[in-house]
C-alpha cells in the first residue's frame, strides 16, 4: 500500500510516515521555518513547513544517550547567543526532559545550522531532579520584562517556574497549583503565554496551560488553563481557585504547546496538539502510523457573557487548501434530516444557524446508512455535543487491554446565549475537529468510518430551524505523491 493512501490516513493532518507520533516537541519558527518535533517513542522526530500546511519530514532531531530518552520539551532561538554556545551568531536550543530508570531531567541541546543537526550539552542536566517522582516536559520562553529566560515545568499536580540568564544555569523561582483547577492525574506540557483580551493591547494577561494524565475522573486524559498575571517569577491565578477551566471538551486534544518566536509583525499566538488520549494512546486501526496533530490554531482571550474565555480558531492559510465550494442559503428544515447532494470524507464545513423553537438541531456528518458522527445543539438543556457513539470502528482498547469506552457523545453548555449558533468543522479521514461560536468551545474527536460514508446532513427535532448559510469546501491534501 501506497504511503500517505493508506485508510484512515489524514489527508491535511501532520501525521508521521510510520510509527507512533504523541506530544508535541520543540515548536518554533527560525529563518522561515515552521519546525515541528514530536515524542516518537522517547526520541524526537522532526517535520519543518514554510506555511503551516505542507511539511518535509527531517531525520531525528534528538535521540537517547547515557543519560536517558529524550522526553517532551521546547526550543527557542537564542537570538543573542546568551548560551555563548554559537560565536555570537542567532541558533537553536532545545530544552527537553532526560528519563532514566525513573529519574527525569531537564537538559538542552542545541544546532546552529537550522535544526538540521543537534548537539547535546556537555553540561547536561541543566536542572538536576530535585527529588521528584514527575518533573518533565519544559516551556521557555523570553521574559521581555524581566530580560530573563523562564521555564515552566511540570511536577507532579504542580507547574515549577525557574530563570535563567544563559538557558544554562537555572534558579528556582516558584511554583502553582495546590488548590488551582483539576487534579484529577498528573499535570504534563505547560506552556505560559500572554494574549489581549478582546484585542486590547492595555488589556493583557497570561495563560498558563497544562495538559492533564488519564484518570477516571474525566474519562481518560484531558487539559485545563488558567488566566491571570505573571511577573517573571510567580503566576497568580484570577480564576475561582477550584473552577477548572477545559481546553477541549473532545477526547482527543492533548499536550497542546505554542510554537516560539513567531515574528512580531505576525501578531498571533499559534498552537496545536496531539489528536489522541493516554486512555487508548496507539491502539487505533491505522498502519503503518500510530497518532496525528490537530490543525494549528490560533488562540485569543475574548469575553463571552462577562466572562473572559480562551478561544480556538484555525488559522487562516487552511483556507490556501480549499478546492471546491458547496454553498447553499437559507435552508430550513424542521422534524426531519436533510440529506446534502455533497460527499466527501476531507473537507472544511461552515455553518450560521437560527431557530425560534426547536428541541434539537445540528449536522451529522460522515454519513452512511449505518455511521454518522454527530455536531449538535440540544437547545432543552443548552448543551453542545459530538456524538461517535455511531461513528464507525471502535473497538478500541485501552493501556490494559480493556474496552476503552470509545463510543460515546461529549457534551458542554454552551456558553453563548443568542439564538444565533455558528459552527466550523474540519473533517478528515480519521478525524472530526468543531468550532462553535468563533471558536470560544472546541470539540477535537478521533472517528474511524467506512470509506462509504462520505454524507453530510442536516437535522432538526422538535421544531425548525434555519441554516442561513452552509458552505462546504473541500480540502486537497498536503502530500505528495510522486515517490
Amino acid at each position: 500500500m501506497t504511503l500517505y493512501r493508506e485508510p484512515y490516513r489524514p489527508r491535511y493532518h501532520l501525521s508521521a510516515p510510520s510509527g507512533p507520533m504523541s506530544d508535541p516537541n520543540g515548536m518554533v519558527f527560525f529563518e522561515g521555518e515552521y519546525h515541528q518535533c514530536y515524542q516518537y517513542t522517547g526520541r524526537w522526530g522532526h517535520a519543518v513547513s514554510r506555511d503551516l500546511l505542507h511539511w518535509e519530514h527531517l531525520p531525528l532531531a534528538l535521540v537517547g544517550d547515557e543519560l536517558g530518552d529524550t522526553w517532551s520539551g521546547s526550543a527557542v532561538v537564542d537570538r543573542r547567543d546568551a548560551s555563548g554556545l554559537f560565536g555570537g551568531a542567532p541558533g537553536l536550543v532545545a530544552i527537553f526532559t532526560h528519563y532514566k530508570d525513573g529519574l527525569q531531567s531537564q537538559s538542552i541541546a542545541y544546532s546552529a545550522d537550522r535544526g538540521r543537526t543537534w548537539t547535546k550539552y556537555a553540561g547536561n542536566p541543566v536542572i538536576p531532579n530535585p527529588g521528584l517522582k514527575d518533573f518533565r516536559d519544559p516551556k521557555v520562553i523570553w521574559h521581555e520584562e524581566t530580560e530573563r529566560w523562564v521555564m515552566v515545568v511540570s511536577a507532579d499536580r504542580r507547574a515549577l517556574f525557574y530563570s535563567s540568564p544563559n538557558l544554562i544555569d537555572w534558579t528556582f523561582e516558584s511554583e502553582f497549583g495546590e488548590g488551582q483547577g483539576s487534579h484529577a492525574a498528573v499535570w504534563e506540557c505547560p506552556d505560559l503565554f500572554p494574549l489581549p483580551v478582546d484585542g486590547r493591547t492595555d488589556d493583557v494577561r497570561w495563560v498558563l496551560h497544562v495538559s492533564i494524565g488519564d484518570n477516571e475522573e474525566t474519562d481518560g486524559s484531558t487539559a485545563q488553563y488558567f488566566i491571570g498575571s505573571f511577573d517573571g517569577r510567580r503566576f497568580k491565578n484570577e480564576l475561582p481557585e477550584a473552577e477548572a477551566r477545559w481546553t477541549d471538551f473532545g477526547q482527543d486534544f492533548y499536550a497542546a504547546v505554542s510554537y516560539s518566536d513567531l515574528p512580531a509583525s505576525d501578531g498571533r499566538r499559534i498552537w496545536l496538539g496531539w489528536m489522541s488520549n493516554w486512555m487508548y494512546p496507539f491502539d487505533a486501526p491505522t498502519s503503518p502510523w500510530k497518532g496525528a496533530m490537530s490543525v494549528p490554531r490560533s488562540l485569543a482571550l475574548r469575553t463571552e457573557g462577562g466572562t473572559v474565555r480562551l478561544s480556538q480558531e484555525p488559522i487562516a492559510e487552511l483556507q490556501r487548501l480549499r478546492a471546491s465550494e458547496t454553498r447553499l442559503r437559507d435552508v430550513e428544515v424542521r422534524d426531519s434530516t436533510l440529506t446534502l447532494e455533497y460527499r466527501g470524507i476531507a473537507y472544511e464545513l461552515e455553518a450560521t444557524v437560527e431557530w425560534e423553537r426547536a428541541n434539537e438541531f445540528g449536522i451529522r456528518l460522515r454519513t452512511s446508512e449505518r455511521e454518522a458522527t454527530v455536531a449538535g445543539f440540544d437547545v432543552r438543556t443548552g448543551e453542545l455535543y459530538l456524538d461517535r457513539t455511531r461513528s464507525g470502528f471502535s473497538d478500541i482498547r485501552n493501556r490494559s487491554g480493556g474496552p476503552a469506552r470509545f463510543a460515546k457523545r461529549f457534551r458542554a453548555p454552551r456558553f453563548r446565549e443568542t439564538q444565533v449558533l455558528t459552527l466550523r468543522a474540519f473533517v478528515d479521514a480519521s478525524s472530526v475537529e468543531l468550532f462553535f461560536d468563533g471558536g470560544i468551545q472546541a470539540f477535537t474527536s478521533l472517528v474511524y468510518p467506512s470509506p462509504e460514508s462520505d454524507g453530510v446532513e442536516l437535522f432538526a427535532i422538535g421544531g425548525g430551524v434555519l441554516f442561513r448559510e452552509l458552505k462546504i469546501y473541500d480540502l486537497q491534501t498536503i502530500w505528495r505523491f510522486d515517490t
